[in-house]
């Protein structure tokens, strides 16, 4: 007689610096986060499965390709449309793969994916990432590594919803270091970019988010020394608060209100980061180019990570 198994597979949970995580097999995903007991992602329960891409890696590409079509090193490509309303080819292959782990320690886990050669990503590419909890929070490495005799397209991202508390969203307040917005068309694709200045959508200075409606990316990221941009979310009611950083590695980020999904509306912010916008295997915009095996540049590692912040009410 078989035994049941959680929707998203085996579990892996691990502790460290006062933080709780909890990964899954299914797509290497983060189920849960928290901080001394206070959840800082709002993820889903052992006994569902994700939902919205809650907490999923987006590898070897995050976001939306128009059509699923792309060319890329004189081949036109086909990919399966896994957003058949909008016909577009949606954050991946790896975020429903059973990931393998490689290591467990009370405080890390890593686990990998062999992405093997397919229809539209003729490529063989290891896929790996280390989740690891310090008292500096939650650390996320996603590493990506070609074994192929031919260069290969890649762009990485993840989809946290991060949460200060009860929702909705509108009264917490948004620090985001981002001077330039990507403009979308209705099947979300990136169509021309502005600059948030004199627009609902420049948060550099922290404001209360209020009714603005968020599903856009934002690069020009204001970084400090070590190269770190960090985004800030605040409960001005509680103090509670929260932030996000992305290494260089990672030139864009997507902001997501959810408003389109009724169950979930405004409930928490996706803060996704990603080393490159939507549609960049049609528009080779920030798009990684890993080379053949056993050359240099045939691996990309890029991190990023959440941790809270002390409380000031």
């Amino acid at each position: 007689m078989s035994q049941q198994v959680p929707p998203s597979g085996e579990q892996f949970a691990i502790s460290g610096g006062g933080y709780d995580a909890v990964v899954t097999e299914s797509g290497a995903a983060l189920r849960l986060l928290t901080c001394a007991g206070r959840d800082l992602v709002d993820g889903f329960a052992a006994d569902e499965m994700s939902s919205g891409g809650r907490g999923q890696l987006l590898m070897p590409w995050p976001n939306r390709i128009r059509d699923g079509a792309y060319s890329f090193d004189g081949r036109d490509l086909q990919l399966a449309l896994t957003e058949p309303r909008r016909s577009n080819a949606s954050h991946g292959l790896a975020r429903w793969a059973a990931w393998t782990l490689e290591e467990r320690t009370e405080h890390s886990v890593s686990l990998q994916y062999r992405l093997m050669a397919q229809t539209g990503y003729p490529w063989l590419v290891d896929l790996h990432v280390l989740y690891d909890l310090s008292a500096d929070g939650l650390t996320v490495t996603q590493t990506a590594t070609n074994l192929s005799p031919s260069p290969a397209p890649y762009a990485s991202g993840a989809h946290p919803y991060l949460t200060v508390g009860d929702g909705p969203v509108d009264s917490w307040e948004l620090r985001l270091p981002a001077a330039t917005r990507s403009i979308t068309d209705e099947r979300l694709i990136p169509v021309r970019t502005e600059n948030v200045a004199g627009t609902p959508y420049d948060f550099r200075e922290p404001r209360v988010l209020g009714d603005v409606a968020l599903n856009h990316g934002f690069t020009d990221l204001e970084r400090d020394e070590t190269g770190r941009a960090t985004t800030s979310l605040r409960d001005p009611a509680t103090g509670r608060a929260l932030e996000l950083w992305v290494d260089r590695g990672h030139r864009w980020l997507l902001l997501y209100t959810a408003d389109d999904v009724a169950t979930t509306a405004r409930r928490s912010l996706a803060i996704e980061p990603m080393t490159a916008n939507a549609d960049a295997f049609r528009t080779g915009e920030d798009l990684l180019t890993l080379a053949p095996a056993g050359q240099d540049g045939d691996e990309a590692s890029v991190s990023w990570g959440v941790r809270a912040v002390e409380e000031h009410a």
